[in-house]
């Protein structure tokens, strides 16, 4: 029973390497299963290179988007930013200090997909293999030394589709096929290591220059971490029951609310108010809008038609 307790105290703290494994892991399920599905070299001159490219590439274009756009900070760093143009800000410097670091900060995290993408990839070979086969400066032991250099473009481009080989160039092929496999995964190993080695010195600059000793900074970011916690449960909690009290008002009773004796009929006029398509209504300098209904409640009044619950309803019978 004491065992769980000291794996979740050593986990806490530690959940952006644990995110950024489990992304990794994602990624790499995730580039083996396309690559199994979908990646068939065309085997042609000219289209190798933009197939290859484009599956190395543009996939891991998109893991970068990606890992910006669920960023929390990326939204915190440009929300807003338009409408606050006007005022003035303390300390120009320090901001500017401040967003460069959460831009790093944010591109470190968004770049362990991509990266993850390319150096596995780089690692399998197909990818490269097909992109640069066709040019491989290599000979094919004088077996035909008249060949010319469209033809010998054209062969070369067909070696990573085994089927489309003559017999006679077999030797040859696995040749290239080895070679380009080995340029590929040197790249890979290259890749991670200078990622790791970039990683680390980044850690470590960091943490020279922090103004923080190391507990220090451990209750730094224990605080931070529970601070965000209390205030998204505090923001719900607030939103709730200031919606609540606008509905309230719309319907004459709150959600849950036991033993209600009446409820109010909305008006054909105060349906159409809340309804359609709202957008943020500035209010005055300090305040808004956040829908229809709030807008109404605000402005709107509570009087009208109201129906006592505990009434009978009226039975009407024909004669």
């Amino acid at each position: 029973m004491t065992f769980l307790p000291k794996w979740l105290i050593f986990l806490k703290g530690k959940e952006v390497v644990i995110a950024n494994a489990i992304i990794a892991i994602v990624t790499i399920g995730g580039q083996q299963l396309f690559s199994f599905f979908t990646f068939s070299c065309p085997c042609h001159v000219g289209q190798n290179l933009i197939y290859g490219l484009a599956f190395l590439g543009v996939p891991a274009l998109i893991l970068l988007i990606v890992g910006y756009a669920l960023n929390n900070q990326t939204w915190r760093l440009v929300t807003g930013k338009r409408s606050l143009e006007g005022q003035t800000r303390p300390n120009q410097s320090l901001q500017c200090k401040l967003v460069c670091f959460v831009l790093c900060s944010i591109t470190g995290r968004a770049l362990v997909a991509p990266v993850t993408w390319l150096a596995v990839t780089l690692i399998n070979g197909s990818y490269y293999v097909c992109a640069v086969s066709e040019y491989v400066p290599v000979h094919y032991y004088e077996a035909n030394p008249n060949i010319t250099a469209s033809e010998r473009r054209r062969i070369l481009a067909a070696f990573p589709c085994s089927q489309l080989v003559s017999p006679e160039l077999t030797r040859a092929r696995d040749e290239v096929i080895l070679l380009l496999r080995y340029q590929s995964q040197v790249a890979g190993w290259l890749l991670i290591a200078v990622v790791v080695i970039t990683v680390f010195l980044s850690y470590c600059l960091a943490s020279c220059f922090s103004p923080l000793s190391f507990l220090h900074f451990r209750y730094w970011s224990s605080y931070v971490h529970n601070e965000q916690e209390l205030f998204d449960e505090a923001t719900d909690q607030h939103s709730r029951l200031y919606a609540m009290k606008h509905v309230r008002k719309f319907f004459g009773f709150a959600p849950g609310s036991e033993n209600v004796k009446e409820i109010r009929i909305p008006s054909l006029k105060e349906w159409q108010a809340i309804s359609g398509l709202a957008f943020l209504k500035r209010v005055d300098a300090e305040h808004y809008d956040y829908s229809l209904l709030h807008d109404w409640a605000l402005k709107g009044s509570a009087n009208g038609k109201y129906l006592k619950t505990d009434e009978d309803p009226v039975i009407r019978t024909q004669v």
